[in-house]
């Protein structure tokens, strides 16, 4: 039973990867939502594509993520906007560091069924596979923000 837990959490973090590469591609490609999750689901969840392996995910809530931060972008730039340090505003930062924040905040805001720690940890996790310097610290503290500030039970959950 431990060991089916386990695969349905890597498939949702693999969920939030193929997420954020989906929020990326079309930030960057300028595709349409629906066009990005037919061709994740079709060529990448789960399968190779250009000698990269994408792990399985789980495809529901794979896109369950790309759409709500689709659909509730215009109230998640702002909280991040509100919480990045040092007046770096969402436009000067890049669209990588853009989907994934816009992903975690998503999450944290919209998901209060799943524990912040997970949420925060999965997106932690997500920028270390992009980014080697201080990029994951600071993903790690905006999340944090943003968690404190959108929950009654916050400490609850440590």
């Amino acid at each position: 039973m431990a060991d089916e837990g386990k695969r349905q959490a890597n498939k949702r973090g693999s969920a939030r990867l193929a997420a954020v590469q989906a929020l990326y591609q079309m930030d960057i490609g300028q595709t349409s939502l629906e066009e990005t999750l037919a061709e994740f689901e079709a060529l990448r969840l789960g399968r190779e594509l250009e000698g990269e392996q994408y792990l399985p995910a789980d495809a529901d809530y794979f896109k369950h993520i790309v759409r709500g931060v689709v659909q509730n972008q215009l109230k998640l730039d702002p909280i991040i906007d509100r919480t990045l340090q040092g007046g770096w505003p969402m436009t000067r930062i890049d669209a990588t560091l853009r989907a994934l924040l816009r992903a975690g905040v998503f999450e944290l805001t919209m998901r209060k069924d799943i524990p912040f720690k997970v949420v925060i940890r999965e997106y932690v996790d997500v920028a270390l596979a992009f980014y080697e310097d201080e990029v994951p610290g600071m993903v790690n503290g905006v999340l944090d923000s943003v968690a404190r500030q959108h929950s009654e039970g916050y400490g609850a959950q440590e």
